[in-house]
């Protein structure tokens, strides 16, 4: 009388693995990810504009940490100079963050993750 239920081949479905491993290898994906994503919150991203006249610094969770801005370069007579050149700061470094992401948690290319 043949076997009923249950998966052919017995718990190896997976390309030959063992389901039990496989779990454990994600549990510890998950907590390599996590760490990652840890240790990348705690890390400061900083951008210059206008040769240095300014400075911003952001965290690894994207929050902006200081603006620092060359008092020679505070014209009344040209905010908008001074409002560009802290747009650009703010991007360039958030920018550095989303690099900064894709190095630590892109080898792990789990999709729906970032």
């Amino acid at each position: 009388m043949a076997k009923r239920g249950g998966f052919p081949g017995g718990m190896k479905g997976l390309g030959g693995m063992n389901i039990n491993q496989l779990m454990k290898e994600a549990k510890k994906m998950q907590a390599d990810v996590e760490k990652s994503q840890e240790e990348l919150v705690v890390k400061e991203f900083s951008a210059t504009a206008g040769g240095g006249a300014v400075e911003v610094i952001v965290t690894g969770a994207k929050a902006l940490k200081s603006i620092k801005i060359k008092q020679d370069v505070v014209d009344p007579e040209d905010v908008e100079m001074l409002q560009d050149l802290i747009l650009t700061c703010v991007n360039e470094a958030l920018r550095k963050v989303d690099e900064a992401q894709n190095v630590a948690l892109g080898k792990y290319n789990i999709p729906g993750l970032m």
